[in-house]
């Protein structure tokens, strides 16, 4: 199978050269190929970063290649990986780390995969650390120009591809505890949470996040939520997700990726929505005597 569509995403960022270098080398082996950059701004190692971005963009790819490479474990002993899915509509290429994980779960799995072990399919290099260069760019082109997954390697058991690592939530005492997975350019934080595990729940939710308290409304779109009110809403990939109208909820709360978010039900009548209740700590006993500490 031939594909014409290449979808591209890294930490390489645009600083440097090591984007324009990856595409160039795809164009000198399969020029009639386009290169779609998904992004390059992951933060540079952040696997798990990487992996959901794959994931929330999976669905929306043209069929094709998938290059995807976050890899802070370039050359070592990190397997380089072809993975075909949707029985050959298309296939993602990275290393072996977790990253391509999440998104081979939202396409229906894995039906094949190999490790990028021939050299005829390699460029020579100096050094074993641009591997997006070297092993994966010219693995996404030829796979693009017709050549079949099993002459890049010997296939690879399904079940020990590395998996992803993405939290769950969890009930404690009452209360949902969640993470956050993602913070978007608008600073609307995106959490763990299905919509169904809300369900039966009103429409002011009690979130303690940064050691605050905050009452947050479930609303509909950004702009249902009133001016310095939290909202609680389903965004566009199906999750929870904090925000406020026109600002940045992650700047407000303090927050990030992998903090924790904590979530309650406030029936009619509780809290109004918007206010917020400072959690304090009770400090402890002294160090000393006469210590004002």
């Amino acid at each position: 199978m031939r594909f014409d569509t290449i979808s591209f995403l890294s930490d390489y960022g645009t600083a440097d050269e090591f984007v324009g270098v990856v595409k160039s080398v795809v164009r000198a082996i399969a020029p009639e190929v386009a290169v779609i950059d998904l992004t390059h701004e992951v933060a540079p190692h952040d696997v798990r970063a990487g992996g959901l971005a794959l994931a929330r963009a999976a669905q929306y790819l043209c069929p094709g290649v998938v290059l995807a490479v976050v890899d802070p474990g370039v050359g070592t002993d990190r397997r380089a990986v072809a993975v075909e899915v949707g029985e050959g509509q298309s296939v993602l290429v990275g290393p072996d780390n977790g990253l391509l994980a999440p998104a081979v779960a939202m396409c229906g799995g894995a039906s094949r995969a190999v490790e990028l072990a021939n050299p005829e399919y390699q460029l020579a290099a100096p050094g074993p650390t641009f591997a997006g260069r070297d092993i994966f760019a010219p693995a996404a082109a030829q796979l693009c120009l017709g050549v079949p997954l099993e002459a890049f390697g010997a296939e690879i058991d399904l079940g020990t591809l590395r998996p992803g690592m993405v939290p769950l939530t969890r009930l404690e005492a009452g209360r949902l505890e969640a993470e956050v997975l993602w913070v978007d350019r608008f600073g609307n934080a995106q959490l763990n949470v299905d919509p169904d595990e809300l369900a039966g729940w009103d429409d002011h939710v009690d979130v303690v996040a940064s050691g605050r308290s905050r009452v947050a409304r479930r609303v509909r779109t950004y702009s249902d939520a009133s001016v310095g009110e939290l909202g609680l809403l389903v965004d566009s990939y199906g999750l929870m997700s904090l925000a406020l109208d026109r600002a940045s909820v992650a700047d407000h709360l303090g927050l990030a990726p992998g903090d924790p978010v904590s979530l309650a039900p406030i029936e009619e009548g509780g809290a109004p929505a918007g206010a917020d209740t400072p959690v304090t700590l009770r400090p402890g006993p002294p160090e000393h005597p006469g210590s004002d500490r």
